[in-house]
């Protein structure tokens, strides 16, 4: 089957020709005719299957070309990276056509996204706080949307942005289209979810007994010492089979930790997290894209619908917090029916919290291996050669005590006060002062002689 046979345009086919894509994915295969038709759907697809042309190429059909000022279709993302990738996927398929995209986000100056509505745009795709700002300084106006997309819709109905998700529905036509999609949609979600829809058609590209991961992405859980863990993603970074890496860690400062330790042992190491500027993440996520860094270490705000090429390896640095987590950061490798492989490294105190994701996701792991960087079994199954150190370049000195200082000759005394290593001062009567004083001495006493023998005046 081909995207042509879904009722897409002949415009958008032939652009996804361009770069490659002829063959729809499951969920796009069910998705696609039903949106066509202006149908509220709620999408459900395991992550890396193709999501957002799920919801793209029915928006692209949909909005009126050439357009006037206000956008006709919103795009609602969860986070700036997600914005922008979201973005490029639909200009990709807009390519031939007039169709006038737009990302909002945070993070940048206003006075370019102020420009660019300005001048009027189509789609706008954007995170919740940037659109309500422009918003409330009446820049961007939703009153001619016709279509609404919610893209990760269980982060993005969670209860930190519930208000701000209501307030852009609100400021749409009650005559929308609106359109969820999420890899995860629990069923609490989806209620809180359908009050948002009109009559909406739930959409599931596999079966409730299908597993929930991607099949082929290949699963290995050690449990692994904080302390080495650091050798272990080292000499995986050596693995012939490894291209590029992605690392999700719990906190910023541990990214910011391993990517320091990592540059250290000589591997181009990148990092992104939530404190770092939109400018700085976008060039980090720039050079792990054009392979001038092997391994991108991050927190969670990358794992939510990005999509890098040829993504070999995740490394979950630390127990991701509940199932859903997990499946969103291994998500990014095995995607669009390549291979993958997901290396998980549990602590012993998170052992029942992994045993409870192994349990919802029936994965089969939930005995993890104590392993280190040298255990033969771990090499083995991430085929690493045995001869690796973890080190591309060897590890700088921790020689605590400073090199002696060099010898120098003493230099000649001269009968000004020195000190002694105690601090006390002290004088030396050197050659050349003991001259001198000597000298003193002996025109003063003849000094003192004539003075004495002088005649009074008369």
């Amino acid at each position: 089957m081909t995207f042509a046979d879904l009722g897409v345009s002949p415009t958008a086919v032939a652009a996804l020709a361009a770069v490659g894509i002829v063959h729809p994915f499951p969920i796009q295969e069910q998705a696609i005719p039903i949106a066509l038709r202006g149908t509220d759907m709620i999408g459900q697809a395991r992550t890396g299957t193709g999501k957002t042309l799920a919801f793209g190429l029915p928006l692209l059909d949909r909005i009126t070309l050439p357009g006037g000022p206000r956008p006709q279709a919103l795009v609602v993302t969860p986070t700036r990276e997600l914005a922008l990738q979201v973005a490029g996927d639909l200009e990709t398929a807009a390519a031939g056509t007039s169709a006038r995209v737009m990302t909002v986000y945070g993070g940048v100056g206003y006075e370019p996204q102020l420009d660019a509505l300005a001048k009027g745009v189509d789609i706008v795709v954007g995170t919740p706080g940037r659109l309500i700002d422009l918003m409330q300084r009446r820049a961007l106006r939703l009153t001619d949307v016709s279509v609404l997309v919610l893209d990760e819709a269980d982060e993005m109905l969670d209860l930190g942005f519930l208000p701000d998700v209501e307030k852009l529905i609100q400021a749409t036509p009650a005559s929308r289209q609106t359109l969820l999609f999420s890899a995860t949609m629990p069923t609490a979600i989806v209620a809180l979810a359908r009050t948002y829809l009109n009559q909406p058609i739930n959409i599931r590209a596999e079966s409730q007994d299908e597993q929930a991961t991607v099949p082929e992405t290949t699963q290995f859980v050690y449990q692994a010492h904080d302390l080495d863990k650091p050798a272990i993603v080292g000499k995986l970074l050596q693995s012939p089979d490894v291209t590029r890496v992605m690392v999700f860690c719990a906190t910023k400062r541990e990214v910011e930790r391993l990517a320091e330790e990592l540059g250290n042992r000589g591997f181009n190491a990148v990092s992104i997290h939530g404190n770092l500027s939109q400018i700085v993440r976008e060039k980090s996520l720039s050079r792990f894209r054009a392979g001038k860094a092997q391994v991108i270490v991050c927190t969670d705000v990358a794992a939510r619908g990005l999509d890098v090429d040829n993504v070999t390896h995740v490394v979950n640095y630390n127990c991701p917090d509940d199932e859903k987590t997990y499946l969103h950061r291994i998500g990014r490798t095995g995607r669009a029916g390549r291979t993958g492989v997901a290396v998980s490294l549990i602590d012993w105190a998170d052992i029942p919290r992994w045993k409870m994701i192994d349990k919802a996701l029936d994965l089969g792991l939930a005995e993890p291996i104590e392993a280190y960087s040298t255990t033969p079994q771990l090499l083995a199954e991430l085929g690493i050669p045995e001869e690796v150190t973890g080190r591309m370049k060897p590890p700088p000195s921790t020689d605590r005590h400073p090199p002696k200082p060099e010898h120098r000759p003493e230099r000649e005394k001269t009968g000004r006060r020195q000190r002694r290593s105690n601090g006390v001062v002290i004088r030396e009567k050197t050659e050349h002062a003991q001259k001198t004083e000597h000298t003193t001495g002996v025109d003063g006493a003849r000094r003192h002689h004539r003075r004495r023998t002088r005649k009074p005046s008369s």
